[in-house]
């Protein structure tokens, strides 16, 4: 899902201009976030053709914060170069983490009986009418 130079010319507008000594082209950190859409991986395990994962990953995270990605992505598809759509963002359960009041454990309380057994709320338990015999 690479863009040669010629599409990229063509949705260049959409994209801030390149200030100071960069390293990377905004072509070849479009090229890596494309890849990383197409095939799923980590941004670690990027090529190495791509260049240094974390300078590709801080300029995808400015641009995304900014609304960059959005535009470049319809522009992308308008002009028809790449027809891709992201509508869902999955997160995996491993990397949720949760306060140990939150996982529904029961409290270190000592819970004494009620005196009065009306006060203790409704009974746990309930009596099925059965048949002795048939009739």
């Amino acid at each position: 899902m690479e863009i040669t130079e010629a599409q990229f010319h063509r949705i260049e507008h959409c994209l801030p201009q390149q200030r100071g000594n960069v390293s990377m082209t905004n072509l070849q950190v479009l090229s890596a976030i494309l890849y990383v859409a197409e095939h799923g991986c980590k941004w670690r395990g990027l090529p190495k053709r791509f260049g240094n994962w974390h300078t590709i990953y801080t300029r995808m995270n400015r641009w995304s914060k900014s609304g960059v990605l959005d535009r470049v992505f319809q522009e992308l598809q308008r002009e028809q170069i790449v027809r891709i759509k992201i509508e869902a963002v999955s997160l995996d359960s491993t990397i949720v983490k949760v306060h140990p009041d939150g996982t529904g454990a029961l409290k270190k309380t000592v819970l004494g009986p009620s005196e009065n057994p009306g006060e203790a709320g409704p009974p746990r338990f309930i009596w099925l009418p059965r048949m002795l015999e048939q009739p």
